[in-house]
């Protein structure tokens, strides 16, 4: 990883030994700006996206404070201050670390170590990625049928049930019982699985509909439903669906 760094410092001696520090810890590191003011700071955070800013507080121009608010998400910031009353303010802005001046070799390595381990972290998760979220299918609100020379639109939560037939779907309420175009097999990917559930390869029945589930004289399971007649079996491979009910 290519680990680049700012320093705003705008005493020079104290720019200069920090850089100084710096190389001698962290050889690989590379220093593409150093800065004697706030104002240079933000051009250079524009110019470089430095992996890495070292910020001064109390800095003419612009305030190091100011300049950690114009940085990129990316760029790791790390304060220092002979004042140590901006710590709070520093770490709401997500800096990782906050040095009090004059910077010491044993104080600039406990930062440079937080540092390393922060951009490992980054760098492991560039490389794994989460998985694309799939795209959100809109569940469906209405069930739109021909029923005769009319189009009826019927609203899902009334439907006790839907069966495959053929490559088509039967549709029953307790008023209606039509046919649709639509397969079972995309139904069940537009219908809540909180109220909808697959009982059969061919079957999906609502589960406010079910009046009871009981064994015939099989073993087998199967489900009486509230407002019709019927009676639909449940296949093995979705017995588990019901099991301490």
């Amino acid at each position: 990883m290519n680990v680049t760094a700012l320093i705003a410092e705008d005493e020079g001696p104290q720019r200069r030994a920090l850089a100084r520090l710096l190389t001698k810890a962290w050889p690989e590191l590379r220093i593409v700006a150093e800065c004697a003011n706030g104002t240079a700071a933000i051009a250079a955070l524009e110019a470089q996206r430095p992996t890495i800013a070292f910020l001064d507080i109390r800095m003419a121009g612009k305030s190091g404070i100011e300049v950690a608010q114009q940085a990129h998400p990316s760029t790791q910031v790390v304060f220092t201050t002979a004042y140590d009353q901006h710590a709070v303010h520093a770490f709401e802005l997500g800096a990782i670390d906050y040095i009090l001046k004059p910077v010491t070799s044993e104080r600039l390595m406990a930062t440079l170590s937080r540092l390393r381990a922060r951009l490992a972290q980054i760098s492991k998760a560039a490389e794994t990625p989460d998985p694309p979220l799939a795209p959100q299918i809109p569940r469906l609100s209405w069930i739109t049928a021909s029923i005769g020379n009319q189009m009826k639109f019927i609203p899902v939560e009334d439907v006790l049930f839907f069966q495959a037939h053929a490559s088509c779907t039967r549709v029953v309420t307790t008023e209606e019982d039509t046919i649709i175009r639509t397969p079972l097999c995309e139904l069940v990917k537009r219908l809540d699985p909180d109220t909808f559930w697959q009982i059969h390869r061919s079957t999906i029945v609502q589960l406010g509909a079910i009046k009871a589930v009981r064994r015939n004289e099989l073993g087998k399971l199967e489900i009486e439903l509230r407002g019709s007649g019927e009676v639909l079996p449940v296949s093995q491979s979705f017995h588990h669906r019901f099991r301490g009910m």
